[in-house]
């Protein structure tokens, strides 16, 4: 055999040689992975999570959750929903617990705006998209603060919405405790203080905005003091009933909404005491011939002198008087 045909031959049989060796490391690669996940996963460095596709009319919202659903619609939602439609499916999943019912199968504590999307689409025509959730199981409590966390920084919970929450929350899981609470969820208590304020605004004021999502907590810090005189509490709940009134006739679609700056302003001016205007400072004097006597009555108005006097008066006295006034007039 030629050495040039040795050499030839050498380069197949390199070749056959050659796919053993990449599986071989590959099969190697595949193996530092799955031990180097196992040991994560030992180590409690990795956490995996079991995520499911479902129908969304197998969950219901949970009965205090923080977002109000019934506000949901599609213009309010329409960012997410545009959103799942161009990605093709819904990104980040919902949290949710499992529950015994005979109708529903899981309880949303995050991921009502995500539910409202997906159930919108599927009654529009897209019937592909399905709910993506995450399972985990939890107390009420913790159901609180997860939907606190999550929602906290988000502006599309308003703050009343966020403020009833908190309020039923200080009595139901922490005893009327507000430090505690505070400490749970890691904010200042002046902070927490000031949305427990709102939400204990009377009715009037709430229904004077055009909606719960117009009521912004720094309204409660103007108007608080307000409510917390007598004196001024009672005006500024009876303009605010009046404001209400213009409100829902502008939500039963007749003309427009009162601004909430305006509300505002309104209520305030409302606790203002009434401004009276002062008496009029007559310029008037009495000339009479004697202490005793009524005499004569004048009064001037810019460049005019009224005199008055009483009919029985005698025309002696009348005379007398005259001449006071004359002698008071021109004596200057």
């Amino acid at each position: 055999m030629s050495k040039k045909h040795d050499a030839l031959f050498d380069d197949v049989l390199s070749d056959f040689d050659a796919p053993a060796s990449v599986p071989r490391e590959r099969e190697s690669a595949r193996f530092l992975k799955r031990s180097t996940t196992i040991n994560d996963r030992l180590s409690g460095e990795l956490e995996e999570k079991t995520l499911r596709w479902v129908d969304p009319s197998e969950c219901r919202m949970w009965e205090r959750h923080n977002r109000d659903y019934a506000l949901l619609n599609e213009e309010n939602c329409r960012d997410m929903i545009d959103g799942i439609r161009a990605q093709g499916r819904q990104e980040f999943p919902a949290v949710v617990r499992p529950i015994d019912d005979p109708v529903f199968k899981y309880e949303v504590i995050c991921g009502a705006r995500r539910h409202f999307a997906i159930s919108w689409l599927r009654a529009n025509n897209y019937t592909q998209f399905k709910y993506l959730i995450e399972t985990r199981e939890m107390s009420d409590e913790e159901a609180f603060r997860l939907a606190d966390i999550e929602n906290r920084e988000r502006e599309d919970i308003s703050d009343y919405e966020r403020a009833i929450d908190y309020a039923d929350a200080i009595s139901r899981y922490y005893g009327g405790k507000q430090k505690a609470m505070a400490e749970r969820l890691e904010v200042s208590q002046p902070w927490l203080s000031r949305y427990l304020g709102l939400a204990s605004l009377p009715e009037q004021i709430v229904s004077a905005f055009p909606t719960i999502r117009d009521l912004k907590e720094r309204h409660a810090r103007d108007l608080k003091p307000l409510l917390a005189r007598y004196a001024t509490a009672d005006p500024v709940l009876a303009e605010a009933a009046q404001i209400s009134a213009l409100q829902q006739t502008a939500r039963n679609g007749r003309g427009p909404f009162m601004d909430p700056a305006d509300v505002v302003k309104r209520l305030r001016k409302a606790a203002e005491p009434p401004k009276v205007k002062p008496a009029k400072t007559l310029d008037e004097t009495r000339h009479a011939r004697s202490s005793g006597e009524k005499g004569i009555v004048a009064r001037k108005k810019g460049r005019t002198f009224t005199l008055e006097f009483e009919d029985s008066l005698s025309e002696a006295s009348l005379r007398a008087a005259f001449d006071v006034f004359l002698k008071a007039r021109y004596a200057k």
